[in-house]
């Protein structure tokens, strides 16, 4: 591949990401609760979760698929897997897996599952407030279907289309949605760009047998037949987000070495994130991770602002530590196991603090093959 050439696809590579971003709405918290599937923001994956999600230009390997799915085709070897578990808030336990392997030439192809339990639920109406005997439990299941290619020995490339079903008791919704991400690279051991689309997609609509109604004509005599009518549901929309990110390393430190990430995150629906994340690894099996993750509202006249006036006083400002945003820093370990058992097998843990809640807790296994 001649020089021109390459040339040509970084400056592609570099300029899609924000030419979406250009097209994607701005959020702010008036924006917030209007979005569904509030699932797909859900992150899965202990390594980048220790780190705030901040490692979107770095993160390789099969954890990839969760934060920029780009990073797939950097896997060392010729395929992973990974299984992680974590126990949301409100008690909500969510059990994510995933796969890729080489196909031949630097194709990447791999198979994502996400899905939430929340138990068993109570049926209650207006007249039994305490519950009828009965339950239900919701299913939210996403499935991915995962592509990552190397397209130059400085650049990776990566799509991810997933499809979203949730069902309560006898209604479901189901759609569809696309993550794309692109990483650049000037050295293996300088700095690193990256950028990602996620939960591209049309808006869903719930549809189910219980929005079928029956009722009699108003005004009509008793003993009337009653008619058919359907309860309209309105659509909602995917909560779309686009990440840019920068990060540097491994820096030798002697018998350690050390990564360092930071990115930028514009949620559609919601504040707009800057997030940290540093890694430190000693003797090539034991880890160490932290990261923060700093909330930005950038609404620009303010939560006072009253359509129709000129009353600009509340400008852009900084939510982390207001009560709107709950999370706090996040805490990661991880260890390889692969001089010790002769597989390459990786256990990681990250933990990240909230206010009003429990912390969250990710443990993350991965198998190299």
């Amino acid at each position: 591949m001649n020089r021109t050439h390459v040339n040509r696809m970084i400056i592609i590579t570099l300029l899609v990401p924000m030419f979406i971003s250009s097209i994607v709405e701005a959020g702010s918290k008036r924006r917030r609760g209007t979005a569904g599937a509030q699932e797909l923001l859900i992150p899965v994956g202990s390594r980048g979760t220790a780190m705030s999600g901040a490692f979107v230009a770095g993160i390789s390997g099969i954890e990839a698929a969760e934060w920029n799915v780009a990073g797939i085709a950097g896997m060392s070897g010729t395929g992973e897997a990974m299984f992680t578990h974590l126990s949301w808030i409100a008690g909500i336990d969510i059990t994510y897996a995933a796969v890729a392997s080489n196909f031949g030439g630097k194709n990447m192809f791999g198979i994502s599952l996400k899905s939430l339990n929340f138990g068993d639920i109570d049926v209650t109406t207006a007249d039994l407030p305490d519950g009828t005997g009965e339950t239900y439990s919701p299913s939210f299941i996403t499935l991915g279907f995962l592509y990552s290619r190397q397209m130059t020995d400085r650049i990776l490339f990566g799509a991810d289309i997933k499809i979203i079903n949730e069902s309560i008791m006898r209604e479901s919704a189901t759609g569809f949605a696309l993550d794309a991400g692109v990483q650049y690279k000037t050295s293996p051991n300088g700095i690193k760009i990256g950028a990602s689309i996620r939960n591209l997609g049309l808006s869903m609509i719930f549809n189910g047998a219980d929005l079928e109604e029956f009722h009699q004509p108003q005004g009509t005599e008793p003993g009337t037949n009653t008619e058919p009518r359907r309860i309209s549901l309105s659509e909602f929309e995917l909560p779309t987000t686009l990440e840019l990110g920068v990060a540097y390393g491994p820096l030798d430190l002697g018998a350690a070495k050390a990564v360092f990430c930071a990115s930028f995150l514009n949620n559609n629906f919601s504040f707009d994130e800057y997030r940290f994340g540093a890694e430190i690894n000693v003797m090539d099996m034991f880890y160490t991770r932290a990261g923060l993750a700093l909330a930005f509202d950038p609404e620009p006249f303010g939560a006072d602002f009253i359509e129709g006036t000129d009353d600009d006083s509340g400008d852009d400002q900084w939510e982390s530590s207001s009560e709107e945003f709950i999370w706090g820093p996040t805490f990661g370990v991880g260890l390889d196991l692969s001089r010790l058992t002769g597989i390459g097998l990786t256990v990681d843990y990250a933990y990240r603090t909230a206010k009003y809640f429990d912390g969250v807790s990710w443990l993350t296994l991965k198998v190299t093959f």
